[in-house]
């Protein structure tokens, strides 16, 4: 049997499959924000569990030269810790592309976070995300 990424998390992180909670029980708002609310969903858990996947497949691929690496270290033939080089190198690149990676990451969260918000606010009637900015200008 075959896991899905929503096995492998805790409750609180896993996808929702009904509709939300809803401003007062109205259950018209409700299915309006069912609808463009779980396709957006969708699309964002879509995005950042395939960039999870990615991640992940470097890493694996990182155990396995660890491996290889390890074991040409204790066959201490000349030839094997000669290959150790290009494979330690190898790691390293490994290592700065799922650095590269989580950083986008983080962007792509973050600007997904702000979207949201700045959606939030415009349908609540509000001008800025953390209350009232008028008076910092």
């Amino acid at each position: 049997m075959e896991s899905t990424a929503d096995e492998a998390l805790p409750n609180r992180y896993r996808r929702r499959t009904g509709p939300g909670p809803t401003a007062g029980g109205d259950k018209e708002l409700g299915k309006e924000r069912s609808k463009n609310d779980d396709d957006c969903d969708k699309e964002v858990w879509d995005t950042l569990s395939g960039s999870f996947r990615r991640v992940q497949s470097v890493l694996d691929q990182n155990r396995a030269l660890i491996q290889q690496v390890n074991e040409n270290h204790q066959s201490k033939t000349p030839d094997n810790l000669a290959k150790n080089v290009a494979l330690i190198q190898e790691i390293n690149g490994n290592i700065s592309k799922v650095m590269s990676m989580y950083s986008d990451l983080s962007v792509n969260f973050a600007g997904i976070v702000q979207q949201r918000r700045a959606i939030g606010d415009s349908k609540s009637g509000s001008s800025s995300s953390d209350g009232d900015d008028k008076g910092k200008r």
